[in-house]
């Protein structure tokens, strides 16, 4: 007798991916006769990242409508005509029992295909303020996974159900020795772990390469700084990594679990996965919204974090001027950044992944209706 078969659609960026990943993993772990597969598109990560941990992907020809006119807008509508004859296609052959929307524009045509189809579609939806797929999609679906409060607000009560961001708990199965083994780095040394998402952040960029040398050569700090693969050339020609011996520069960090673990502090974006991340890690933080996403939800994400004493507020267009001072000001008090360690681990929610898992297979035993 086959398993239970999930058909999960996410993709764009790991903020989309990687919980999607995590939630595969503990359904895998909860009945391994479960059939999952993946929708997405082939020019963005998920197409290297899902293989990667083990799940089959196909994928549809959606791409994201921009805010701006562009060209590529005109190809919009055909994209989305295209893309729902593809997702019909994909639940006729595959035959889900249940539908998985983890965000990002890819999720939108099969959830809307699955719901016409009378499949169960469940969404996990990761920030504060929810992407417009998910809010799209919410009326249709079954179940509604939130990690923040105010998310809740835009879907029916009773769908919701707010157990955490889902993320990959290996992140913290590493020890310190072990990690700096890795990354050949010194563990009694201070480490800076610098991170812009996964596709890197402009302004820490920018705020890097005017503090890196009072950063590594005055304060005297290891640095492991993922700056994304777009802007990799560009920084490699501004700073010569060769000049920093302690300096780890990355255009994207496949081993997330050896720099958690060597980080005394990180600098980082507010998306959701990150956050929640940096709590399960125990890792202190100065946050640095990104002020281009819709509703503020970086903001949003990283006041939870900051009202707990697990990070500081640092905003985007002071990034430049104040970035060394307050690093350096931090590991200046050890004390603080111990505090801050054990509050981030206070927050994080470990299970979010079994949780969602445990209910997403109690529907597709159930059919249970919007109403339960």
């Amino acid at each position: 007798m086959s398993g239970p078969r999930i058909l999960i659609a996410a993709g764009g960026t790991g903020g989309h991916v990687y919980p999607a990943i995590a939630i595969a993993d503990a359904l895998r772990e909860l009945n391994d006769s479960v059939e999952l597969l993946f929708v997405g598109t082939k020019d963005r990560m998920e197409w290297e990242a899902v293989p990667k941990a083990g799940y089959k992907i196909t994928d549809i020809w959606i791409s994201g409508f921009h805010r701006r006119l562009t060209p590529q807008n005109l190809l919009f509508p055909i994209k989305l005509l295209v893309s729902m004859m593809q997702s019909r296609r994909i639940i006729k052959k595959f035959r889900p029992q249940l539908m998985l929307s983890c965000g990002g524009f890819a999720a939108g045509p099969v959830g809307w295909a699955a719901a016409a189809k009378q499949v169960q579609v469940c969404i996990q939806e990761q920030n504060s303020f929810p992407g417009w797929t998910n809010r799209k999609l919410g009326p249709k679906a079954q179940r509604v996974y939130t990690a923040f409060e105010e998310a809740g607000e835009y879907f029916e009560k009773n769908k919701v159900r707010m157990y955490g961001n889902p993320v990959r708990t290996r992140l913290a199965d590493i020890n310190r020795n072990k990690a700096a083994q890795l990354w050949s780095l010194d563990p009694a040394k201070n480490t800076l772990l610098v991170l812009g998402g996964s596709g890197g952040a402009l302004t820490i960029n920018r705020a890097m390469i005017k503090n890196l040398k009072h950063l590594h050569d005055e304060s005297g700090l290891q640095v492991i700084w993922q700056c994304g693969k777009h802007y990799y050339e560009q920084i490699v020609s501004k700073i010569n990594p060769v000049d920093y011996k302690n300096l780890r520069l990355q255009p994207f960090v496949e081993d997330m679990s050896s720099a958690y673990a060597i980080a005394d502090l990180a600098v980082s974006r507010a998306g959701a996965i990150s956050c929640a991340e940096l709590m399960l890690t125990g890792t202190p933080s100065v946050m640095i919204p990104s002020p281009n996403v819709a509703g503020d939800h970086q903001t949003k994400n990283a006041n939870e974090l900051v009202a707990k004493g697990a990070a500081q507020l640092l905003r985007d267009d002071h990034a430049e001027d104040q970035l060394a001072a307050r690093i350096t000001e931090l590991f200046e008090n050890p004390e603080r950044l111990a505090k801050m360690r054990k509050n981030a681990l206070s927050l994080s929610k470990p299970d979010a992944s079994r949780q969602i898992a445990e209910d997403m297979l109690t529907l597709i035993t159930t059919k249970t209706p919007a109403e339960a």
